[in-house]
Parts: structure tokens; sequence; C-alpha cells
């Protein structure tokens, strides 16, 4: 019918809109997967313009000072906490680990910033690590392994502090509480610390073959294998380096603070996970963005800010807020996950 249309001199009918279809699905598909990755960025910035309208002290140079020194500590164990994610694993004993790398700072200040920096990186990283051999090797499910090395963890601070009573201190003029206190450009040292810690994990996690392994890990094991992705020493490495990145954060704490203190932690684990999660990485495993993850704590430390502003609310409803702001997250994440796999 067409061929004899053509023949007699008439144009053929053509059907307009034929790439509509792909094309909008193309669209919407983009637009889920903007809406993962910078969807919290997006909260945070309507966040701090409605906190800035609300509150006179709010972007205050004091306060935002200190919220990014408040934020600094949560946003390195957050970053570990990302890798570990990202492979589809948990990490339940990160806030115990920070509290023990604060303690184990703190006394080793006493000789030399050296040993207060490399005895929490010792002890954390080798809790890291058998952590993953025993989910690598031995197969343990992550939850189960790193529970039980959060009550480990907490146990031997109790015995290293005689069940708390006793506080050990830094020295406030050593160069180890100059790490905490200091400042560089106006910006507390810590700061600049994480924030070079999050640039390396970035070009880490995106532009190295390690990082590739550790999506492949998450996004599918068996598959991730058989393109030869070394899936037990990515699962090992991903969880020392969590371990690593708690002590380290509780060794700064502790510089900050100029001294170890034990009640500090509980509940870290559940706010670093918030913020990775918060940020767009998939709870599931296989996606998720180190950026995200430290825009996740900005928001998490931002809600607390504007809690505190109020003044007539109890500091409880920051984990309430936090909760339902997860709850919202998660379920989006979801929804889009599989409005992309539809589409």
């Amino acid at each position: 019918m067409t061929a004899h249309t053509e023949e007699a001199g008439v144009p053929a009918p053509t059907v307009q809109g034929t790439g509509d279809g792909p094309e909008r699905a193309d669209r919407s598909e983009r637009l889920s997967a903007l809406a993962q990755q910078h969807g919290a960025l997006v909260t945070l910035v309507i966040a701090m313009v409605v906190a800035s309208l609300s509150f006179d002290t709010f972007l205050t140079g004091d306060n935002l000072e200190n919220m990014a020194l408040s934020s600094a500590f949560l946003a390195v164990v957050a970053l570990g906490m990302t890798f570990v994610i990202v492979t589809g694993g948990i990490n339940l004993s990160v806030g115990s680990l920070f509290a023990l790398g604060g303690v184990l700072a703190a006394w080793g200040s006493r000789y030399g910033t050296a040993v207060a920096l490399l005895l929490p990186l010792a002890v954390c990283g080798l809790v890291g690590l058998v952590n993953g051999l025993l989910i690598a090797r031995v197969r343990l499910a992550p939850f189960i392994v790193t529970l039980a090395a959060m009550l480990g963890a907490r146990g031997l601070l109790l015995a290293i502090t005689d069940e708390g009573s006793r506080t050990y201190l830094v020295d406030k003029d050593s160069f180890f509480a100059t790490l905490g206190q200091g400042t560089l450009l106006g910006v507390g040292v810590p700061v600049w610390i994480t924030l070079a810690l999050f640039a390396a994990g970035a070009v880490v996690l995106r532009r190295s073959r390690f990082g590739q392994y550790v999506y492949a890990v998450g996004g599918n094991e068996d598959a991730g294998a058989l393109m030869g992705a070394p899936v037990a020493r990515t699962k090992i490495t991903v969880y020392t380096l969590s371990g690593l990145c708690a002590g380290l954060a509780g060794a700064l704490n502790a510089a900050w603070l100029a001294s170890g203190v034990t009640i500090l932690g509980t509940g870290m684990e559940l706010d670093a996970i918030s913020a990775v999660v918060i940020g767009g990485t998939l709870l599931t495993g296989g996606s998720g963005f180190i950026s995200g993850s430290l825009v996740g704590v900005l928001l998490l430390k931002v809600i607390q800010n504007v809690i505190n502003q109020i003044g007539s609310l109890d500091s409880a409803y920051q984990q309430v807020v936090s909760g339902a702001f997860l709850a919202v997250v998660v379920i989006a994440q979801t929804w889009l996950g599989r409005r992309r796999r539809v589409l």
C-alpha cells in the first residue's frame, strides 16, 4: 500500500510523535535520577533560606562556625559509612568506635600527637578489619557482626575508663589540641580536614578502579564477581575504611573538646546512616554519592539548629523530625527506583 502510493508520486503518510514515547521516558528517567542525586541539596538550600528569614542569628558567623564544626565529626563517620552502604552493607559499630577513638586519642596525647592519632586509627581500623573478614570470608550478616562490634567496642571503652569514671584530658597547648581547636583562614581545622577527606573520597569512589568495584559489589555481587571484581577484598576494605574514619573522627573530637568523653557516640551510627541515605545513597547498595552524604549531614545539623533556635521545643524533637524526614526520603527513593525500572 505504501509502495503503491510512493510510485504514484504521492508522499507516504508519516506518523507524528513516534519518538515521543522514548523521549518522554528518557526525560522522566533523567529527572528521577536528578531528584535522587540533588534532592537533598535543594532541600538544604530551602531550609537555610527559611531559617535565615525566620531567625536573625542563623546566618551569623558564630552560628555557622558552630554548625560547621559540629558537622565535621559526623561527616567523617558518614564518609566511611557511604562506602559501606554502597556495597549493600551496614555498620552499626561506628558510634562506639567514635567514642573509643576519642578516649584512646586523649590517653595517647600524653605521648605526643603521633600516638594520639595513630593509636585510635590502629585500634578502630583493626575492629573494622575484623568486621570485614567476618562478613566477607565467614559470610556472616553485617547487621549481626557490626552489632557485636558495637557492644565490644563500648565494653572496651568502659574497661579503659574504669566504667566511665576516669576522663583523660588533652593538653590545650599541644599540637594535637590545635588539630581540633585551631583555625585556618577563619575556619576550624577539623572542617578543612573533613573537606579534604571528602574530596579524596569522591575521587576514589568515582574515578578509581576500587570505586568501580564498590559499585559493582553493591549493584549485583554475583555479576560483579563474574566481571572480575574482588568481592571479598572490597568488602574487607570498606569496613576497614569505615573503622578508620570513625576512629579519626573520635580523635579530632577529643582534640576539639580537649578530653576523651566516654558518653559520646550513642546513636551516632543512626545519624550517619540517616545522613548517607538522605544524601541519595540507596540502602540496597549499588548507587551513592560522596557529596550527597555531606549534604545529608549538613541538612541534619540545620534541622537541629533550627530546633535549638526555636527554644520552646525540646531537643528530642530533633529525633522526631529527623526520623520523619528519613522515612520520607526512603519512600521517595523507593518510588523513584520503581519509576526508573518501569521506564
